[in-house]
């Protein structure tokens, strides 16, 4: 019986994600996994990611109402999971986490990003920084914590994730130098060593702002380009009040300007 039952569970969960997962063409897999003994190469390849939020992380939140191996999963609705998303410890380890679309998303070039009815999971990653507070041990200051997309050609998975990690001593450092120079236009400024594009974004949390939008009103042809672009939101204190900077360019990648180790906010110490 007990195995019925899981069956029944696994084959709920692939039924919901099949046509998504052939519409856009799934790869094979990269990382580790829970699953059958005929899918030997799941979690080993680009698609690591995708497998193990919607055949273990979904299954088993469907099964026993258990994320693992996620941390966290978010499903609005069990009939219709493509606005759910989960949160995942990076396999690296450290103040590293993944926020992950339980829908089949490529990444940054996806044009899901750009609907209006898609989540803002630039705004999710950030109201689960609580997360790298936990793990770091006590307070950790908006000003420390840093999300990121990679470029198309940067990134190691084929399934959309947002970087939630601190970000370097440096950039911070960069960062809190420039913010009162930053303003709602995008305009250059130079962190770690590179020139990037920079937009300030006022306000306690993301929910009122869509960093993708706001990314494609850069210049006239970037929403028909936007894979070539990394995309960087960083926690800023302006004179003003709480806000955000925005940086993007087609030279280093976003999680270039993260450190897992969250040592800008004292983490061991």
């Amino acid at each position: 019986m007990k195995g019925i039952v899981l069956a029944a569970a696994t084959a709920l969960a692939a039924a919901t994600f099949a046509s998504s997962a052939v519409a856009r063409g799934a790869h094979p897999g990269k990382s580790d996994s829970d699953s059958s003994t005929d899918q030997p190469e799941l979690n080993t390849g680009r698609d690591a990611l995708r497998q193990i939020v919607q055949e273990q992380c979904v299954v088993h939140w469907i099964q026993k109402h258990d994320p693992a191996p996620c941390e966290r999963l978010f499903l609005p609705d069990s009939k219709t999971q493509s606005s759910g998303y989960a949160v995942l410890a990076d396999r690296k380890g450290g103040a590293h986490y993944l926020l992950i679309p339980t829908q089949t998303m490529a990444g940054i070039e996806s044009g899901e990003l750009l609907d209006p009815d898609t989540p803002n999971y630039f705004a999710e990653a950030w109201h689960a920084r609580d997360l790298i507070t936990a793990f770091v041990g006590h307070a950790v200051p908006r000003t420390a914590v840093g999300l990121a997309i990679n470029t198309a050609r940067s990134r190691t998975q084929d399934q959309f994730h947002v970087h939630l990690e601190c970000l370097r001593q440096d950039v911070a450092e960069s960062l809190r130098t420039a913010a009162e120079h930053i303003s709602d236009i995008w305009s250059p400024v130079m962190v770690a060593g590179s020139t990037y594009q920079a937009l300030r974004v006022m306000g306690d949390g993301l929910d009122g702002a869509n960093p993708f939008e706001l990314l494609a009103n850069l210049k006239p042809d970037v929403r028909h380009h936007m894979g070539d672009y990394t995309l960087v939101v960083a926690g800023m204190q302006f004179n003003s009040g709480p806000g955000f900077v925005l940086l993007t360019g087609t030279g280093p990648t976003g999680e270039l300007l993260l450190d897992a180790t969250c040592a800008v906010a004292g983490a061991g110490g």
